[in-house]
């Protein structure tokens, strides 16, 4: 590629010491003399004037700079772009084989594809961009005819949530929802909605955790709590569970739920309920379940509220364990990314001491290998389901 043009502005760090992280905050960087528009490329120096890097700018986010490359010779323009997401679509279709399993995957991870501030999910025909930073937003038509050179004849369909538009500055008018679609994940069938108030019925990161959990439910009276659209539920009858229990507050989501079992042939009995109050009453009435999935949704967002998620992890999952007997299976999931494995793993352990229970970690996963984490941003890692025996 060649140099990127030379009348780039030019940002200059306070440190003259090489960022260990492609996020760097406003506080790291000397305030540019003239306005830089929020999402423009800019050349990065440290404290010395020595080149760093090249990214996107925003001086109204929080974080000011995303980094993408290091390399001089390389220009951040609509080529760039295209090579990276060329790169991102070869790893899931040639190294991990993933239509292999299914027609529902990430296509691009954000910083784990190098592309920071982009994710895009595929379901089926469909293409759901979501846009986390100005700069990948101002790329967005060289970003959508890269995709659809990859994926002829996909629908598109791109949002930006509210709170990141306004924390990046700029206002992203997204393609009507699209018609929902079946996607279909290790010989299973299941609904996707983007964009219809249930994120997409489907959450792709799951797919290879619902396959183990369900091989190890065999035979077993399985609970899926938190159940959103009943994957593990139904993974684990087609499996060979010997009855399964689905329990969401979301009414709405519980009909997708429906669905996709009868889609499936199998019976899963959904209700509606809190988790809280559900498992008293399950208690009360005595009932054992010996399989086990409790699987949230994000708790929090805010690091000052990090210790309040984990307050909340702890009461469900020891309240969790009153219905598990001797010998069952427990699968208990986080995806605030916030929460670290190390906390989470600790926050079990007490929850054993409490208990007076044994738990015995078989297994601790991610999300599948089409969410990528680069090593130097632990923060893609989210994704935390810790498969556990109980005695």
């Amino acid at each position: 590629m060649n140099a990127q043009p030379a009348a780039l502005p030019v940002i200059r760090l306070k440190s003259d010491r090489t960022p260990g992280h492609p996020w760097v905050w406003s506080a790291q960087v000397e305030k540019p003399a003239e306005r830089v528009p929020p999402g423009s490329v800019v050349e990065v120096v440290d404290a010395k004037g020595r080149f760093v890097g090249r990214g996107f700018w925003n001086g109204h986010a929080r974080i000011a700079l995303r980094l993408l490359s290091a390399d001089p010779a390389e220009s951040i323009d609509a080529g760039w772009i295209a090579a990276r997401i060329a790169r991102a679509v070869a790893l899931r279709r040639e190294l991990l084989q993933l239509d292999r399993d299914s027609d529902a995957w990430r296509v691009v991870h954000s910083e784990g594809d190098g592309l920071s501030g982009l994710i895009v999910d595929r379901y089926a025909d469909i293409l759901v961009v979501e846009y986390f930073a100005a700069g990948m937003w101002k790329f967005r038509e060289a970003i959508h005819a890269a995709l659809l050179g990859h994926f002829p004849g996909a629908r598109l369909y791109w949002f930006a949530e509210n709170h990141v538009q306004k924390q990046e500055s700029f206002d992203c008018r997204g393609a009507e929802p699209p018609e929902p679609v079946q996607v279909h994940e290790h010989g299973l069938a299941f609904h996707a909605a983007p964009g219809l108030g249930h994120k997409t019925g489907f959450f792709a990161d799951q797919r290879d955790n619902r396959r183990r959990f369900a091989e190890l439910a065999r035979g077993r009276r399985v609970l899926d709590l938190c159940c959103n659209a009943g994957g593990f539920a139904v993974h684990a009858m087609a499996a060979g569970a010997r009855e399964a229990t689905g329990v969401d507050m979301d009414a709405g989501i519980l009909e997708i739920a429906r669905a996709n079992a009868a889609a499936n042939g199998v019976a899963v009995d959904f209700q509606q309920a809190d988790i809280f109050d559900w498992l008293r009453g399950a208690v009360a009435r005595g009932e054992t379940y010996d399989a086990v999935i409790l699987d949230p949704a994000k708790l929090t967002r805010d690091r000052n509220k990090v210790f309040d998620a984990l307050k909340k992890y702890f009461a469900m999952n020891r309240l969790a364990l009153d219905v598990i007997p001797p010998g069952g299976l427990l699968l208990t999931c986080s995806c605030t990314g916030l929460v670290s494995e190390a906390d989470f793993l600790e926050m079990l352990r007490r929850v054993a001491l409490n208990a007076g229970r044994e738990i015995q970690l078989l297994h601790v996963a991610g999300a599948g290998p089409d969410h990528p984490v680069r090593g130097d941003v632990p923060e893609g890692r989210y994704l935390k389901a810790v498969f556990c025996r109980v005695d």
